[in-house]
C-alpha cells in the first residue's frame, strides 16, 4: 500500500486512535482524524464524525483509502450502524479496513462479532485487532482508577482469573503496522502484553511500584453486573461482567507474540508501564 491516500481514524482523540494518529503522521501519512466535535490533532485534518449521523460519513470518507475503526461504546449491537458505514466506505473507494475488536469476541460473537464477521466480505486488505484488556484502566477515568484513588480498591468478578493487559501504545504501533504495510494483514490477531496477571497481582505491583496500597477486592458476578448497569444500558452491563467471569474461567489466560512479530519490539511490562514517566493513577496517559 502506498502512502498517497489518506487515512479515517475514527474515534481519532480516544485511547488507541489518538496514538494511532500520532504514529501516522509522524511518518508522513495523511490523516483525517474524525470524532464527535471535530477536536483539533495535530498534523491531521480534523472532521466531525459521528456513528448514529449518517448524514455526516460521506464527508469524512471522502478520498479516503484506509480506515481505522473503533466501534461506538457502549453499544450492544454496534453492527446496526457499523455495517452500513462500511458498505459505503466500500462504494467510495475505501480499500482496506483496520477494525479495534475484542480478545473476548470472536469473529461471529456478539457485538463487535458480527462486524468482525462481515470485514473479510467488504475489504480486499482487512485486520481485526483483538487485544486483551488495557493498562489504561487502571489510569484516568476508567471504573478501576477512581476505585483506587478513592479507598485502595480495584473491584472485579475476575477471582483468580489472569489477564494479558496489553498497553494501548502497542496496540496503536500493530494499529499502524496493520493500515500501512504490505500485504496487508487480512486475519485477526490476539494482542496482549508480555504476561498474564491476575488482578491480585496487578493490586501488588501498583502498590510496589507506586507507594500507593492497593488491594483487589473480589465481587460476584450480579454485583458487577448491577454496578456496571447504573454506568451504562443493562444489556452492555450484563456483557462486560460475562467477561469478567470467564476470565475467571480462564478465558483470558494467555499471552501472544503478535505485538513482537508485527512491530519487531516486545510488548511493555505492566511494571514498565506503570513507571514510564507522564503514567499517573490520578490522571490520563
Amino acid at each position: 500500500m502506498t502512502g498517497t491516500g489518506t487515512t479515517l481514524v475514527i474515534g481519532a482523540t480516544g485511547t488507541t486512535g489518538s496514538r494511532t494518529t500520532a504514529r501516522l503522521t509522524a511518518a508522513g501519512h495523511r490523516v483525517r482524524a474524525a470524532s464527535r466535535h471535530a477536536t483539533p490533532v495535530p498534523g491531521a485534518e480534523a472532521v466531525p464524525f459521528d456513528w448514529y449521523d449518517p448524514a455526516g460519513h460521506a464527508a469524512a470518507l471522502e478520498g479516503v483509502d484506509r480506515v481505522y475503526l473503533i466501534p461506538p461504546l457502549g453499544d450492544p449491537d454496534p453492527a446496526a450502524v457499523m455495517l452500513p458505514f462500511l458498505r459505503r466506505a466500500r462504494a467510495a473507494g475505501t480499500r482496506r479496513a483496520v477494525l479495534l475488536g475484542s480478545s473476548a469476541i470472536p469473529r461471529g460473537g456478539p457485538a463487535v462479532g458480527a462486524v468482525h464477521q462481515a470485514l473479510p466480505e467488504l475489504f480486499e486488505q482487512w485486520a481485526v485487532l483483538r487485544p486483551s484488556w488495557f493498562m489504561q484502566n487502571f489510569t484516568g477515568a476508567h471504573a478501576h482508577a477512581r476505585g483506587i484513588r478513592e479507598d485502595g480498591t480495584i473491584s472485579t468478578a475476575t477471582g483468580n482469573g489472569r489477564v494479558g493487559f496489553v498497553d494501548a501504545d502497542d496496540i496503536a504501533a500493530v494499529a499502524f503496522h496493520a493500515l500501512t504495510d504490505d500485504p496487508a494483514l487480512n486475519s485477526d490477531v490476539v494482542l496482549t502484553g508480555p504476561e498474564a496477571l491476575s488482578y491480585d497481582d496487578i493490586a501488588t505491583l501498583i502498590t510496589e511500584v507506586t507507594g500507593r496500597p492497593v488491594v483487589h477486592r473480589p465481587v460476584s458476578y450480579e454485583q458487577m453486573r448491577d454496578r456496571l448497569s447504573a454506568l451504562m444500558p443493562v444489556e452492555f452491563a450484563a456483557m462486560l461482567a460475562d467477561m469478567e467471569r470467564a476470565i475467571a474461567e480462564g478465558a483470558e489466560d494467555r499471552v501472544t507474540d503478535t505485538v513482537q512479530r508485527l512491530t519487531g519490539r516486545p510488548a511493555r511490562s505492566f511494571r514498565a508501564f506503570l513507571s514510564t514517566p507522564g503514567t499517573r493513577l490520578d490522571q490520563g496517559t
